[in-house]
Formats: structure tokens, C-alpha cells, sequence
């Protein structure tokens, strides 16, 4: 969403296309509990999960729907594809077992089909030779979420902050999962509002949203 977007949406508008946009803004950020990756995926997406956290659609960029002619893959489709793919680097493991490298990229195939309990053993597996990879415990907690254990991926954010308290994407991250698994305002704005202390190159853009989606949260609540 670009700047000129965001201007436009400050315009009064009836409450109820009010309460509408700040769902909207919600599900264009919750879809970064998936991707966990950096801070330039954190507003990409178009769905939000609700308890049980269903997984997002497939990203209509995704190299299968490709290969598919142009039609984005069934969930099953890609799944079939994400084992074909994943064939060559679990052979690989077999001989090199603690490669971080080859279990993150595991379980970023089997995150990307939804499959986020296997996703999650080979993060795990990462993460006991590397417990300091920020980013692949980011998707572990991820993983955590959408298999509906929220206080689990709390706990690994939280793992997150002690190695690098600054993350943009566990803080976000840690904001989405304590506003939508919690119903926890006050922790979520802390997070967010962390977020911008220590992350003055954040883009405009990207502050922006961060900054919209605090600004909805202290509106609701004293709604």
C-alpha cells in the first residue's frame, strides 16, 4: 500500500466502513505471522486468521502457479510439490543432519504449504544447533500460532527479543499474535511502539502502517 493510499483513508468516513478498515488493515499485517522472515514481508497479505488460525492463501506469486499455467496451485497441489522438493534435501540430511541451513529450508517448504506441525519439528531441529537464528525461530513461533498454540509462540518471540531485542519482525510479530491470540491491547501497542523506538530505518511506508495500526488499537479501545 503506498503513502497516497494511507492519506486517503484518514478522510472521515461512517463507522461502520471505519470498523471495516481497520480489519482490513489487521489482515494485510497478520499474514506476516507466516512469512517471519524480515521486515520488508511484514505488511504482505491479504486474509486474517481466526481462532483456530487458518493459513492464508497461497501468494499469487508463487513460481507453482507458474508451472501451473498461470492458476495458483490447491493446497494439496502443493503440497505434493513442496515433498517432491523437499525429497532431495532430506537425502542431504541423512549425511548432514545438523546442517541449519538444509533443516530451515525444510521447514520453509512445509510452512509455505500449510503443513506448519512439520514445518515446525524441522525449525526446532535448527534451532537446538543454532538457538540464536532470530529469524528461524520467528517462523517457528509462526508455526506455533497457526497450529493455535499462541502462549508457545509468545514464548518464542520472547526467546527472540533476548538475542536481539530490537527485531522489527518478532516485535510486529510479537504485536499481531498478543492483539489477535490474546486480546491484549496494552501488549500489543508496547511492542509496536518498541518497534518504532528502535527501529528509526523503518521506511516511511512501513512506519506508516505500523503507526495506523497503533492509532486503530487506541481508537477501539476507547470505543
Amino acid at each position: 500500500m503506498g503513502e497516497s493510499g494511507m492519506e486517503n483513508e484518514t478522510k472521515a468516513q461512517p463507522p461502520a466502513a471505519s470498523a471495516w478498515q481497520v480489519k482490513q488493515v489487521y489482515a494485510m499485517a497478520v499474514i506476516s505471522l507466516v512469512v517471519g522472515l524480515a521486515i520488508g514481508y511484514l505488511f504482505r497479505g491479504s486474509q486474517s486468521p481466526a481462532p483456530p488460525p487458518p493459513a492464508p492463501a497461497v501468494s499469487q506469486q508463487s513460481p507453482a502457479a507458474g508451472a501451473m499455467g498461470g492458476q495458483t496451485p490447491s493446497l494439496d497441489q502443493m503440497k505434493q510439490m513442496a515433498a517432491s522438493k523437499a525429497a532431495p534435501l532430506l537425502e542431504q540430511l541423512k549425511t548432514d543432519p545438523n546442517n541449519t541451513d538444509l533443516l530451515s529450508k525444510v521447514g520453509d517448504l512445509y510452512q509455505a504449504t500449510h503443513q506448519f506441525k512439520e514445518a515446525a519439528a524441522y525449525y526446532d531441529k535448527a534451532l537446538q544447533v543454532d538457538p540464536k537464528n532470530v529469524p528461524t525461530r520467528t517462523k517457528l513461533a509462526s508455526c506455533f500460532y497457526y497450529q493455535g498454540d499462541v502462549d508457545g509462540a509468545i514464548s518464542q518471540l520472547q526467546q527472540s527479543l533476548q538475542y536481539d531485542p530490537k527485531d522489527a519482525n518478532s516485535l510486529f510479530n510479537l504485536g499481531m499474535i498478543k492483539l489477535q491470540g490474546k486480546k491484549d491491547t496494552k501488549g500489543a501497542l508496547a511492542a509496536w511502539q518498541l518497534l518504532l523506538k528502535s527501529n528509526p530505518q523503518l521506511s516511511a511506508e512501513r512506519k506508516a502502517m505500523v503507526q495506523k495500526l497503533i492509532a486503530d488499537v487506541q481508537k477501539q479501545s476507547k470505543g
